[in-house]
C-alpha cells in the first residue's frame, strides 16, 4: 500500500512541499482505514454512547464506566476496550492473536486501570477444513499463552465457523480493567515542557506497516509476503510493564499515556499531542533499539510490542527511569511537548524527518462517501429433514458443539474473581471493591448477519444482553468490534451499514450505551469477503456474585420465556439458523421482541429469584441446543414441544434470541413476573434420569446424557 494520489495532493497542499519519506509513510499509516476509519466514521454517529455511568466515552484508548456501589459508597470504575487482530492472525496465527491480547491490555493500562478479564471472539472457515483447524489451533494457543503468562483471566467469548472466513479469519479481543477514579489517565497531552518517555521493550523491525497492512485485502501470498507486518509478542515483558505501570501510578508520576499499537511511536505520540492541542519535538535516535542500523522511518513506524509512551514532568523523569530499571524495562526520554500552535516534529541524527501539524496528521484524512446496496430478504424454502437427523446434525455441529477445548486452555481463575466460569451464558466476576457482580458476554453470529445484516445485528445485541440477564445481571455498557469486507464493494458496504444500524438501534432500545469500539474493514481475500460481523462485548451488573447455573438440578419445572412460536403468537422462522446451515434452504429472519428492555429487565429479576434452580438463554441452534446443554450425568428432563399448527420441528430449531429456559420450583411466579411482558410456556420437568426425553409434535427422541455429550464433543474429538 502507498499514499494515494489524492491523499498525496492534500498533504502537499497542506505542507507546501513534498512530504519526506518518513512523513509519507506516517500519513499512509495514520490515514489508512485501520486508523482513520475513513469508510466507517460517517456511520458511527448512529451509536448512543452517553449515560450517567459513562465517565469517558469513545475516542480514548479505552472507555471508562462507573459501577453501582453496594458497599461504602465510594466510586469504582471499570475500563472497557476491544480490538481486532484479523490480518496478522491469518499470516501468523500464534503471534497475531497473542499480540492482539497484548495490545488491548496496554490500552487498559494507558487509562490507569489494572486488567482483570479478557474475552475472545473468534471466527474461522468451515471446521472440517485443515487450514481452518490450523488457524484455530494457533490462535487459541496464542491467546492462552499470552493471557496465562500475564496473569489476566480469559473468561468469556465465542467461536463461530462459516465458509466465508476461510481466507480471512477474525480475532476480536476485549478487555475489562479495574480503575480507582483518582488514577484515571487519558491520552491527552497536558503541558508544554513535559517530557515524552518511552518505557518497555526495545524497538525492532517487526510489525512494520501494520496499520496499512490491516487496511487492504489479503492476497494469496499474504502468509509469506506480509510476515514482516506481524508483531512478535513477549508476554513476560508485558507482565513487567503492567506492574511498572502500577508503580508509576502509585507515585503519581504520569500526566498522560498512550500505548504503542497501530503505526507505532508515530501513531501514539502524534495522537497524544493532537488530543492535547500541543506540538512535540522528538529525537528518534534516542529510542532504545534492539536491531542495528535502523533508520528514522523504521523507528517511527515499528509496531514492536510491549511499549508505552508517557508524558512526565521534568522533575519526575529520573524516578520513572528508576522504576523502569527496577522492572528490567527499557526507558528513553525521547522528546518533549511544545506549545499550542507548534508542529509535531521528529528528527533523526540531526535531520528533520517529520514536521507537520499533529491535528492534520490525525484528523486530516477525508472521509469516504461510498455507495451501498441493501440485501434482499430471503423467500421461504425449507428442507424436509427427519427429526432425529436434524437434532443430531444441529446439536453436533461445530457452531453449537461444546467449546470446552478452547476455554480449558485459558487460566480463567487467576486473580480469584471468576464466580461463573466459561461455558455458561456469561462469565460473572466478583468486583469486591464495589461489592458488585459483573457479568461479561461477548460474541456475534455470522449466520445471522450473513442472512440479514440489520436484523441479525439487532439479534446479536439482544443475545448478549440476554446472556447477562440469564445470570441475574442488568446490562450496563458495551463496546463493539465492527468487522466487514472491502467497503468499496456496494453490497459489502450495504451489509456493513446494516450491522451498524442494527446494533446501534437495539443497544439504544436496551438503554445500553456503546462506549467505545473498533472497526476492521478490508477483511477480503481471494475467497471473497467475510460476512458482516458485529462483535459486541457487553457487561451487566448485579448485587452479589452468585447466579443460577446453566446445568439442571433435576428438581424443578421447565418453562421457556419469550417463545412466541410455542405460545401460538407467531410462526417459527429459521432464517440465519444452524438448521439451514446444515441442510440448505432459506427463510426470513425471526421477528424480535417489541419491548426488549422490559423483557431483559424481567429476565434478570427472575433469574435472581430463590425459586429458580437453573437458567439458560436460547439462541444458537434453538431450543434443541439449549436443552442439550442443560442436561448432564446427574440430571435430565422430559420435554414436549408443541406449537399447535404443525410447525413443531421448526420451533425446535428457531434461533430467535431473547428467550430463556428456567428450571423453577414456582412456575406460577414466573408467569406472574412476565405477565404483559413476554409469553411463558411450560415445557416439562427436570428429573434425575440423566436423559433428554424430547417429544416434538408427537414424535419422540430420547438421548442419555452421555450420548448428548458425545454429540457435542466434535471439536475436542477432532483436535485432542
Amino acid at each position: 500500500m502507498s499514499l494515494s494520489d489524492a491523499d498525496h495532493d492534500l498533504v502537499v497542499d497542506e505542507l507546501g512541499r513534498e512530504p519526506t519519506r518518513a512523513e509519507a509513510a506516517l500519513f499512509e499509516n495514520l490515514w489508512s482505514e485501520h486508523c482513520a476509519y475513513r469508510s466507517s466514521r460517517p456511520l458511527l454517529s448512529a451509536f448512543d454512547s452517553e449515560g450517567e455511568q459513562v465517565v469517558i466515552g469513545p475516542g480514548d484508548d479505552a472507555a471508562v464506566v462507573s459501577l453501582p456501589s453496594h458497599g461504602d459508597g465510594e466510586e469504582t470504575y471499570i475500563t472497557m476496550g476491544v480490538e481486532s487482530h484479523n490480518h496478522p492472525s491469518y499470516v501468523d496465527p500464534f503471534d497475531g492473536a497473542a499480540t492482539g491480547v497484548g495490545g488491548i491490555v496496554r490500552d487498559t493500562l494507558s487509562m490507569g486501570a489494572y486488567p482483570i478479564a479478557l474475552a475472545d471472539s473468534l471466527y474461522f472457515g468451515d471446521f472440517d477444513r485443515e487450514h481452518s483447524q490450523y488457524l484455530f489451533e494457533g490462535v487459541v494457543e496464542g491467546i492462552s499463552h499470552y493471557g496465562n503468562c500475564i496473569g489476566v483471566p480469559t473468561v468469556a467469548g465465542s467461536v463461530a465457523f462459516h465458509e466465508d472466513y476461510e481466507g480471512n479469519p477474525l480475532v476480536n479481543v476485549s478487555c475489562i480493567g479495574l480503575l480507582e477514579p483518582e488514577r484515571t489517565l487519558t491520552a491527552e497531552a497536558q503541558e508544554p515542557g513535559n517530557k515524552l518517555v518511552l518505557v518497555g521493550n526495545s524497538t525492532g523491525r517487526d510489525g512494520m506497516g501494520g496499520a496499512s497492512f490491516a487496511s487492504e485485502d489479503l492476497d494469496e501470498d499474504a502468509e509469506t509476503e506480509d510476515r514482516p507486518a506481524v508483531q512478535v509478542g513477549d508476554p513476560y515483558t508485558e507482565k513487567l510493564l503492567i506492574e511498572c505501570n502500577e508503580a508509576l501510578l502509585d507515585e503519581e508520576l504520569v500526566e498522560s499515556a498512550r500505548d504503542l499499537g497501530a503505526a507505532g511511536l508515530g501513531g501514539a505520540s502524534s495522537e497524544l499531542v493532537a488530543k492535547g492541542g500541543l506540538g512535540a519535538e522528538i529525537e528518534l535516535e534516542r529510542v532504545h533499539q534492539r536491531e542495528p542500523g535502523m533508520n528514522g522511518t523504521e523507528i517511527l513506524l515499528s509496531e514492536s510490542q510491549e511499549r508505552m509512551v508517557y508524558e512526565v514532568t521534568p522533575e519526575n523523569v529520573d524516578r520513572v527511569a528508576e522504576l523502569a530499571d527496577r522492572y528490567d524495562l527499557g526507558c528513553s526520554v525521547i522528546g518533549e511537548l511544545t506549545a499550542a500552535g507548534t508542529n509535531y516534529v521528529c528528527t533523526f541524527e540531526g535531520e528533520t524527518v517529520v514536521d507537520v501539524g499533529a491535528e492534520f496528521l490525525g484528523e486530516g484524512a477525508p472521509m469516504n462517501d461510498l455507495p451501498a446496496e441493501s440485501p434482499v430478504e430471503a423467500e421461504r424454502d425449507l428442507p424436509d429433514v427427519a427429526l432425529d437427523e436434524a437434532f443430531e446434525a444441529v446439536v453436533g455441529s461445530p457452531n453449537c458443539a461444546s467449546k470446552r477445548w478452547v476455554y480449558r486452555q485459558y487460566d480463567h481463575e487467576v486473580q480469584v474473581r471468576t464466580s461463573v466460569l466459561p461455558g455458561d451464558d456469561a462469565a460473572l466476576l466478583a468486583v469486591r471493591e464495589a461489592e458488585t457482580g459483573l457479568a461479561f458476554s461477548a460474541g456475534a453470529d455470522p449466520n445471522w448477519t450473513d442472512a440479514a445484516p440489520y436484523e441479525g445485528a439487532r439479534a446479536v445485541a439482544l443475545e448478549n444482553a440476554t446472556n447477562v440477564a440469564a445470570k441475574g445481571a442488568t446490562p450496563h455498557a458495551a463496546v463493539d468490534c465492527l468487522n466487514g469486507g472491502n467497503p468499496e464493494k456496494p453490497d459489502v458496504y450495504g451489509g456493513f451499514e446494516g450491522i451498524v444500524d442494527g446494533l446501534a438501534e437495539m443497544c439504544s432500545d436496551l438503554d445500553v450505551p456503546v462506549v467505545g469500539g473498533n472497526v476492521s474493514l478490508y477483511n477480503d481475500s481471494q475467497t471473497g469477503p467475510i460476512p458482516p460481523t458485529p462483535t459486541l462485548a457487553l457487561v451487566g451488573v448485579k448485587d452479589g456474585y452468585d447466579a443460577p447455573p446453566m446445568a439442571l438440578s433435576g428438581e424443578g419445572t421447565l418453562v421457556v420465556v419469550g417463545d412466541a412460536a410455542l405460545a401460538g403468537e407467531t410462526d417459527p422462522r429459521l432464517g440465519g439458523s444452524e438448521y439451514l446451515a446444515q441442510f440448505g434452504g432459506a427463510d426470513r429472519f425471526p421477528a424480535l421482541p417489541s419491548a426488549p428492555a422490559a423483557l431483559i429487565e424481567t429476565i434478570a429479576e427472575v433469574a435472581d429469584a430463590d425459586h429458580v434452580l437453573a437458567s439458560h438463554d436460547v439462541s444458537h441452534g434453538g431450543l434443541a441446543v439449549a436443552l442439550a446443554e442443560m442436561v448432564h450425568e446427574d440430571a435430565g428432563a422430559e420435554v414436549a414441544v408443541e406449537t399447535g399448527d404443525g410447525a413443531d420441528q421448526h420451533a425446535l430449531f428457531d434461533e430467535r434470541p431473547g428467550r430463556v429456559v428456567f428450571e423453577t420450583t414456582d412456575p406460577d411466579a414466573v408467569r406472574a413476573a412476565f405477565d404483559g411482558v413476554a409469553p411463558v410456556t411450560e415445557l416439562g420437568a427436570a428429573d434425575g434420569s440423566a436423559t433428554l426425553d424430547l417429544t416434538v409434535g408427537g414424535e419422540r427422541l430420547r438421548y442419555d446424557a452421555a450420548a448428548v455429550a458425545d454429540l457435542r464433543s466434535v471439536i475436542e474429538d477432532e483436535l485432542a
